[in-house]
Protein backbone atom coordinates (compact mmCIF):
# COMPACT_ATOMS: atom_id res chain seq x y z
CA UNK A 1 0.00 0.00 0.00
CA UNK A 2 1.27 3.48 -0.78
CA UNK A 3 -0.04 6.19 1.89
CA UNK A 4 0.37 9.70 1.30
CA UNK A 5 1.60 11.37 4.75
CA UNK A 6 0.92 15.24 6.19
CA UNK A 7 3.00 16.12 9.02
CA UNK A 8 5.19 12.89 8.27
CA UNK A 9 8.58 15.00 10.10
CA UNK A 10 6.44 15.34 13.38
CA UNK A 11 6.72 13.20 16.11
CA UNK A 12 3.73 11.12 15.46
CA UNK A 13 4.63 10.99 11.71
CA UNK A 14 8.18 9.89 12.43
CA UNK A 15 7.04 7.00 13.95
CA UNK A 16 4.10 6.29 11.81
CA UNK A 17 6.95 6.55 8.96
CA UNK A 18 9.20 4.30 10.30
CA UNK A 19 6.31 1.87 11.80
CA UNK A 20 5.35 1.61 7.67
CA UNK A 21 8.12 1.38 5.83
CA UNK A 22 8.85 -1.54 8.56
CA UNK A 23 5.75 -2.77 7.52
CA UNK A 24 6.74 -2.84 3.53
CA UNK A 25 4.56 0.27 2.64
CA UNK A 26 5.74 2.65 0.82
CA UNK A 27 5.33 6.54 1.88
CA UNK A 28 4.87 9.58 0.09
CA UNK A 29 5.59 12.50 2.11
CA UNK A 30 3.65 15.58 1.59
CA UNK A 31 6.19 18.73 2.81
CA UNK A 32 5.65 22.80 2.56
CA UNK A 33 9.03 22.99 2.19
CA UNK A 34 10.69 22.12 -1.10
CA UNK A 35 10.74 18.57 -2.24
CA UNK A 36 14.38 16.66 -1.82
CA UNK A 37 13.82 13.48 -3.17
CA UNK A 38 10.81 10.96 -5.44
CA UNK A 39 8.81 10.03 -2.12
CA UNK A 40 8.16 14.02 -1.26
CA UNK A 41 5.33 16.21 -2.68
CA UNK A 42 4.59 19.72 -1.86
CA UNK A 43 1.32 20.75 -0.81
CA UNK A 44 0.54 24.19 0.86
CA UNK A 45 -2.60 24.02 2.98
CA UNK A 46 -2.41 27.86 3.78
CA UNK A 47 -2.83 28.74 0.26
CA UNK A 48 -5.11 25.93 -0.89
CA UNK A 49 -2.63 24.03 -3.02
CA UNK A 50 -2.67 20.39 -3.17
CA UNK A 51 -2.07 19.03 -6.73
CA UNK A 52 -4.86 15.99 -7.38
CA UNK A 53 -2.29 13.89 -9.69
CA UNK A 54 0.26 13.70 -6.65
CA UNK A 55 -2.79 12.50 -4.21
CA UNK A 56 -4.00 10.29 -6.61
CA UNK A 57 -0.72 7.84 -6.66
CA UNK A 58 -1.38 7.04 -3.18
CA UNK A 59 -4.17 4.51 -1.59
CA UNK A 60 -4.93 6.03 1.79
CA UNK A 61 -3.89 8.61 3.30
CA UNK A 62 -3.07 9.84 6.85
CA UNK A 63 -3.66 13.40 7.64
CA UNK A 64 -1.60 14.96 11.01
CA UNK A 65 -0.11 18.36 9.81
CA UNK A 66 -1.15 20.78 12.40
CA UNK A 67 0.30 23.63 14.88
CA UNK A 68 0.94 21.85 18.26
CA UNK A 69 -1.38 22.83 20.51
CA UNK A 70 1.49 23.13 23.21
CA UNK A 71 4.01 25.15 21.43
CA UNK A 72 2.66 28.02 23.93
CA UNK A 73 2.04 27.61 26.98
CA UNK A 74 -0.15 30.53 27.26
CA UNK A 75 -3.09 31.17 24.39
CA UNK A 76 -3.34 34.04 22.83
CA UNK A 77 -6.00 35.10 20.56
CA UNK A 78 -3.59 34.18 17.17
CA UNK A 79 -2.57 30.81 19.17
CA UNK A 80 -6.01 29.86 19.57
CA UNK A 81 -6.96 31.10 15.80
CA UNK A 82 -4.04 29.08 14.49
CA UNK A 83 -4.77 26.21 16.26
CA UNK A 84 -7.75 26.23 14.38
CA UNK A 85 -7.33 27.14 11.50
CA UNK A 86 -4.05 24.83 10.75
CA UNK A 87 -6.56 22.04 11.45
CA UNK A 88 -9.64 22.56 9.65
CA UNK A 89 -7.87 24.66 6.56
CA UNK A 90 -5.76 21.53 6.08
CA UNK A 91 -8.05 18.75 6.68
CA UNK A 92 -11.01 20.80 4.59
CA UNK A 93 -8.14 20.46 1.78
CA UNK A 94 -7.22 16.84 1.86
CA UNK A 95 -11.03 15.44 2.16
CA UNK A 96 -12.02 18.27 -0.94
CA UNK A 97 -9.16 16.45 -2.79
CA UNK A 98 -9.89 13.18 -1.98
CA UNK A 99 -13.48 13.87 -2.88
CA UNK A 100 -12.78 15.11 -6.20
CA UNK A 101 -10.78 12.26 -7.52
CA UNK A 102 -13.64 9.79 -5.81
CA UNK A 103 -15.89 11.94 -8.63
CA UNK A 104 -17.55 13.65 -5.59
CA UNK A 105 -20.28 13.15 -3.41
CA UNK A 106 -21.74 9.60 -3.62
CA UNK A 107 -21.99 6.14 -2.06
CA UNK A 108 -21.75 2.64 -2.88
CA UNK A 109 -25.31 0.91 -3.61
CA UNK A 110 -26.65 -1.67 -2.27
CA UNK A 111 -24.54 -4.53 -2.02
CA UNK A 112 -21.26 -3.16 -3.48
CA UNK A 113 -18.54 -2.97 -1.19
CA UNK A 114 -17.30 0.68 0.82
CA UNK A 115 -14.07 2.35 0.23
CA UNK A 116 -11.43 1.01 2.15
CA UNK A 117 -13.25 -2.27 2.69
CA UNK A 118 -11.76 -5.91 1.16
CA UNK A 119 -13.45 -5.84 -2.58
CA UNK A 120 -13.42 -2.09 -2.93
CA UNK A 121 -12.53 -0.23 -6.69
CA UNK A 122 -9.08 0.78 -6.09
CA UNK A 123 -9.65 3.57 -8.75
CA UNK A 124 -10.68 7.14 -8.02
CA UNK A 125 -7.49 8.01 -5.60
CA UNK A 126 -7.20 7.42 -2.76
CA UNK A 127 -10.34 5.35 -0.77
CA UNK A 128 -9.03 5.79 2.75
CA UNK A 129 -7.94 8.74 5.16
CA UNK A 130 -7.12 8.82 8.41
CA UNK A 131 -7.32 12.10 10.54
CA UNK A 132 -5.47 13.02 13.63
CA UNK A 133 -7.67 14.02 16.14
CA UNK A 134 -8.03 14.57 20.20
CA UNK A 135 -9.86 13.37 23.21
CA UNK A 136 -9.98 17.25 24.01
CA UNK A 137 -13.46 16.73 22.11
CA UNK A 138 -14.74 15.18 25.21
CA UNK A 139 -14.29 18.42 27.75
CA UNK A 140 -13.88 18.36 31.43
CA UNK A 141 -16.00 14.93 31.93
CA UNK A 142 -14.84 13.92 35.98
CA UNK A 143 -15.09 10.55 36.84
CA UNK A 144 -16.97 10.29 33.54
CA UNK A 145 -16.25 6.99 31.18
CA UNK A 146 -16.01 7.98 27.92
CA UNK A 147 -16.66 6.07 24.12
CA UNK A 148 -16.61 6.84 20.93
CA UNK A 149 -20.11 7.08 21.80
CA UNK A 150 -20.15 9.54 24.30
CA UNK A 151 -21.59 13.39 23.30
CA UNK A 152 -18.95 16.36 22.97
CA UNK A 153 -18.13 18.39 25.73
CA UNK A 154 -17.72 22.23 26.40
CA UNK A 155 -14.50 24.41 25.92
CA UNK A 156 -11.79 25.37 23.29
CA UNK A 157 -10.47 22.39 22.40
CA UNK A 158 -13.96 21.06 22.30
CA UNK A 159 -15.06 23.17 19.56
CA UNK A 160 -11.57 22.69 17.40
CA UNK A 161 -12.18 18.93 17.26
CA UNK A 162 -15.57 19.30 16.60
CA UNK A 163 -14.58 21.66 13.71
CA UNK A 164 -11.82 19.39 12.49
CA UNK A 165 -13.25 16.27 12.13
CA UNK A 166 -16.50 18.36 9.92
CA UNK A 167 -13.82 19.39 8.15
CA UNK A 168 -13.48 15.65 6.64
CA UNK A 169 -17.08 15.69 5.74
CA UNK A 170 -16.11 16.64 1.84
CA UNK A 171 -14.40 13.02 1.67
CA UNK A 172 -17.06 11.48 3.81
CA UNK A 173 -19.81 12.50 1.41
CA UNK A 174 -17.70 11.08 -1.32
CA UNK A 175 -18.26 7.87 0.01
CA UNK A 176 -14.51 7.78 1.56
CA UNK A 177 -13.57 5.58 4.69
CA UNK A 178 -12.97 8.08 7.30
CA UNK A 179 -11.44 7.46 10.22
CA UNK A 180 -10.67 10.25 13.05
CA UNK A 181 -8.10 9.29 15.96
CA UNK A 182 -8.89 11.23 19.17
CA UNK A 183 -5.60 10.69 20.71
CA UNK A 184 -4.60 11.21 24.36
CA UNK A 185 -1.03 12.74 26.08
CA UNK A 186 1.62 11.09 24.19
CA UNK A 187 4.14 9.54 26.98
CA UNK A 188 7.64 9.64 24.97
CA UNK A 189 10.98 10.91 25.97
CA UNK A 190 10.93 12.25 22.44
CA UNK A 191 8.08 15.18 22.96
CA UNK A 192 8.18 17.97 25.15
CA UNK A 193 6.03 17.13 27.90
CA UNK A 194 7.17 14.01 29.62
CA UNK A 195 10.81 15.21 29.56
CA UNK A 196 10.16 18.73 31.30
CA UNK A 197 7.91 16.48 33.62
CA UNK A 198 10.84 13.94 34.41
CA UNK A 199 13.33 17.06 34.87
CA UNK A 200 11.18 18.58 37.54
CA UNK A 201 10.84 15.13 39.50
CA UNK A 202 14.74 14.68 38.78
CA UNK A 203 15.32 18.30 40.85
CA UNK A 204 12.85 17.35 43.62
CA UNK A 205 10.23 19.10 42.71
CA UNK A 206 7.55 16.78 41.02
CA UNK A 207 4.00 16.90 42.37
CA UNK A 208 0.41 16.67 41.41
CA UNK A 209 -1.90 19.15 39.87
CA UNK A 210 -4.76 20.64 41.51
CA UNK A 211 -6.50 17.61 43.56
CA UNK A 212 -4.97 14.81 41.47
CA UNK A 213 -8.10 13.34 40.89
CA UNK A 214 -8.56 14.08 37.06
CA UNK A 215 -8.03 11.44 34.86
CA UNK A 216 -5.26 11.03 32.34
CA UNK A 217 -5.87 9.22 29.04
CA UNK A 218 -2.53 8.61 28.20
CA UNK A 219 -1.08 6.38 25.64
CA UNK A 220 2.28 5.33 24.44
CA UNK A 221 3.62 6.14 20.99
CA UNK A 222 4.63 2.60 19.71
CA UNK A 223 0.60 2.49 20.07
CA UNK A 224 -0.38 5.22 18.37
CA UNK A 225 1.75 3.91 15.31
CA UNK A 226 0.10 1.06 15.87
CA UNK A 227 -3.01 2.40 16.05
CA UNK A 228 -2.43 4.58 12.51
CA UNK A 229 -1.39 0.97 10.77
CA UNK A 230 -4.63 -0.58 12.35
CA UNK A 231 -6.98 2.21 10.97
CA UNK A 232 -5.52 1.67 7.47
CA UNK A 233 -5.87 -1.91 7.04
CA UNK A 234 -9.01 -2.42 8.95
CA UNK A 235 -11.80 -1.80 6.57
CA UNK A 236 -14.61 -2.18 8.42
CA UNK A 237 -13.03 0.89 11.09
CA UNK A 238 -14.64 4.38 10.43
CA UNK A 239 -15.18 8.08 12.22
CA UNK A 240 -14.18 8.61 15.91
CA UNK A 241 -11.64 6.35 17.43
CA UNK A 242 -9.81 6.68 20.94
CA UNK A 243 -6.09 5.80 20.90
CA UNK A 244 -5.67 5.94 24.10
CA UNK A 245 -4.79 3.30 26.85
CA UNK A 246 -6.89 0.98 28.02
CA UNK A 247 -5.72 1.77 31.61
CA UNK A 248 -5.78 5.49 32.24
CA UNK A 249 -4.69 6.78 35.52
CA UNK A 250 -5.74 9.76 37.61
CA UNK A 251 -3.01 12.90 38.26
CA UNK A 252 -1.84 11.23 41.48
CA UNK A 253 -1.70 7.90 40.39
CA UNK A 254 0.62 9.40 37.34
CA UNK A 255 2.62 11.43 39.85
CA UNK A 256 3.15 8.88 42.03
CA UNK A 257 4.30 6.32 39.26
CA UNK A 258 6.54 8.43 37.42
CA UNK A 259 8.10 9.15 40.78
CA UNK A 260 8.50 5.46 41.27
CA UNK A 261 10.11 4.67 38.23
CA UNK A 262 12.51 7.39 38.26
CA UNK A 263 13.27 7.09 42.17
CA UNK A 264 12.69 10.53 43.33
CA UNK A 265 9.77 11.89 45.67
CA UNK A 266 6.75 13.40 44.60
CA UNK A 267 5.80 15.67 47.28
CA UNK A 268 4.91 18.74 45.90
CA UNK A 269 1.14 19.80 45.47
CA UNK A 270 0.69 22.79 43.16
CA UNK A 271 -2.57 24.06 43.76
CA UNK A 272 -4.86 24.91 40.73
CA UNK A 273 -5.12 28.15 41.25
CA UNK A 274 -1.15 28.45 40.26
CA UNK A 275 -1.31 27.12 36.76
CA UNK A 276 -4.30 28.88 35.86
CA UNK A 277 -2.89 32.34 36.90
CA UNK A 278 0.39 31.63 34.91
CA UNK A 279 -0.89 29.74 32.30
CA UNK A 280 -4.42 31.09 32.03
CA UNK A 281 -6.83 28.65 29.55
CA UNK A 282 -3.69 26.22 28.67
CA UNK A 283 -3.75 24.81 32.14
CA UNK A 284 -7.57 23.72 32.12
CA UNK A 285 -7.84 22.63 28.64
CA UNK A 286 -4.18 20.92 29.59
CA UNK A 287 -3.56 20.23 32.91
CA UNK A 288 -6.52 20.07 34.94
CA UNK A 289 -8.55 18.93 32.78
CA UNK A 290 -10.54 15.33 33.76
CA UNK A 291 -11.18 12.70 31.01
CA UNK A 292 -11.29 9.37 31.28
CA UNK A 293 -11.82 7.85 28.32
CA UNK A 294 -11.53 4.33 26.43
CA UNK A 295 -10.46 2.97 23.54
CA UNK A 296 -13.99 1.01 22.75
CA UNK A 297 -13.49 1.08 18.91
CA UNK A 298 -9.81 0.09 18.86
CA UNK A 299 -10.37 -3.02 21.68
CA UNK A 300 -13.72 -4.54 19.36
CA UNK A 301 -11.90 -4.59 16.61
CA UNK A 302 -9.33 -6.81 17.69
CA UNK A 303 -5.92 -4.02 18.12
CA UNK A 304 -3.50 -5.19 20.75
CA UNK A 305 -2.04 -2.48 22.84
CA UNK A 306 2.07 -2.77 23.31
CA UNK A 307 1.57 -0.98 26.90
CA UNK A 308 -1.78 -1.35 27.90
CA UNK A 309 -0.63 -0.21 31.62
CA UNK A 310 1.28 3.20 32.31
CA UNK A 311 4.61 1.98 34.34
CA UNK A 312 5.83 -0.26 32.00
CA UNK A 313 5.54 2.22 29.14
CA UNK A 314 7.08 5.22 31.28
CA UNK A 315 9.82 2.54 31.84
CA UNK A 316 10.06 1.54 28.14
CA UNK A 317 10.46 5.40 26.61
CA UNK A 318 12.45 6.32 30.01
CA UNK A 319 14.92 3.46 29.54
CA UNK A 320 14.38 3.07 33.07
CA UNK A 321 14.64 -0.81 34.52
CA UNK A 322 13.29 -1.95 37.92
CA UNK A 323 16.34 -1.44 39.64
CA UNK A 324 17.61 1.55 37.59
CA UNK A 325 17.47 5.00 39.75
Amino acid sequence: MRVAVTGASGLIGTALVRRLEAEGHRVLRLTRSRPTGPDQAHWDPAAGELDPEVLAKADAVVHLAAKNIGDQLRWTARTKREILQTRVEGTGLVARTMAGLAGGPGSPGPGEPGPGSPGAPASGGPRVLVCASGVGFYGDRGDEVLTEASSGGRGFLADVVRRWEAAADPAREAGLRVVHLRTGPVQTAAGAGLPKQALLFRLGLGGRFGSGRQWLSWVSLDDIAGAYLHALTSGDLQGPVNVVAPNPVTNAEFTATLARVLHRPAVVHVPAFAPRLALGEFADEMLLVSQRARPARLQETGYRFQFPELEPALRHTLGRGPGES
